[in-house]
């Protein structure tokens, strides 16, 4: 099903030229609008806003648009293919921003991946924007980036690869757990991918009440008290989840447990690995664009509800069912700190949208457009 996938793709693909986005003027431009719609009609407007800063909201596009901001070190789970490569990305975020939450997204794509540059250059041009939505910046850079400017812009500053991923995640383990018949503080949960998403996966299901998780990175399990050093936000993690002894392998690490959480690389798993986990298990193998492993490999190990990130098999676990509702429901509120507890409000309004959970239905569908308006909802 996957090579048929691909081979849809690659011919839809063909059919597309240019830009997915483009920026059009609200009015017709006519000889009689002209001296309002630019100078010299401009000129009230920018003297008012002069006065007052915060007219600017009501005045012009800031209170309904965002800048998206990469360096494109961390594109999709392809890697680090720079800044020219990660546009096609954002401009498919643009048109979802703008489809499902009337917002106004600007890409931009630094060709920097200074960590201090990227933070001076999006304070420089923070006052265009209502909010910044960073994207496909690698770990560890992108804690510090996104840590410096929530302190020091007075916009919402939002990674979507961590926080929308966790909140999607969430949002469907809710869910699944219902199928499932499971209780979220007894399940035993195995997360591979120890960067952005899954140290935000990791601390939202935690805040959630999750109490036995075990991460992975490349090396092998995170542990506290383990020989190898980990540090900054993997540090956090590692003390926070599997302090009792150090897994080396991820397969050993899935013998009786309940949820497996992939972020991390494609086909990492079979479904012998699968076989071994508790009955009724959950299995979010969400690498994009190829998952850790296939929806039908995963069924055929036996477990019962399987998603990824994809949205050509049942529960696409994507961060697009997140970041148009978040920003919408930020700027109409003027919301700066994107809390843990709108997070998992966010997650739960997700959630409560399946009114029936099954198996192979745990999460709307991405174009639902109710999505966005129930997740705006938990600013409120």
């Amino acid at each position: 099903m996957i090579q048929n996938s691909k081979f849809k793709i690659q011919n839809s693909i063909k059919r597309i030229s240019g830009s997915k986005i483009e920026i059009r003027s609200r009015n017709k431009l006519t000889k009689h609008n002209l001296p309002l719609i630019y100078t010299p009609g401009v000129a009230k407007l920018s003297q008012k806003i002069a006065r007052k800063k915060k007219r600017v909201y009501d005045l012009t596009w800031k209170g309904s648009n965002v800048a998206i901001v990469t360096d494109g070190s961390a594109v999709l789970g392809l890697g680090n293919l720079g800044p020219e490569a990660a546009l096609p990305v954002m401009e498919g975020k643009a048109a979802l921003f703008k489809e499902l939450a009337n917002i106004d997204a600007v890409p931009i794509v630094l060709s920097t991946q200074n960590t201090t540059k990227i933070i001076e250059t999006v304070k420089n041009i923070a006052s265009g924007f209502g909010g910044i939505n960073l994207e496909d910046i690698s770990a560890p850079r992108c804690f510090e980036i996104e840590e410096k400017l929530v302190r020091e812009l007075d916009i919402p500053v939002f990674h979507d690869d961590q926080h929308g991923t966790a909140i999607a995640v969430l949002a469907g383990l809710i869910n699944a757990l219902k199928v499932v018949k499971k209780d979220i503080s007894r399940v035993r949960i195995v997360v591979s991918g120890a960067g952005a998403a899954g140290t935000a996966i990791t601390k939202l299901l935690k805040k959630y009440g999750a109490r036995n998780i075990i991460v992975f990175d490349s090396k092998g399990s995170l542990c506290c008290r383990c020989a190898r050093d980990v540090q900054g936000a993997k540090k956090e993690i590692a003390c926070a989840t599997n302090n009792d002894r150090y897994i080396k392998d991820l397969g050993t690490a899935l013998q009786g447990a309940d949820v497996f959480v992939g972020v991390s690389a494609s086909n990492l798993l079979k479904k012998s690995d699968i076989s071994k986990m508790n009955k009724r298990a959950i299995v979010f193998a969400m690498c994009n664009p190829e998952p850790e492993i296939s929806y039908k490999e995963a069924k055929l190990g036996g477990a019962t509800v399987v998603a990824t990130g994809r949205s050509d098999f049942p529960n696409q676990i994507n961060n697009a069912l997140v970041f148009p509702g978040i920003f919408r429901g930020a700027l109409d509120t003027r919301t700066k700190i994107i809390s843990d507890k709108i997070k998992i409000k966010a997650a739960l309004a997700i959630a409560g949208l399946v009114k029936n959970p099954k198996n192979d239905r745990i999460v709307p569908e991405v174009l639902d457009k109710r999505v966005a308006k129930a997740v705006a909802g938990a600013f409120r």
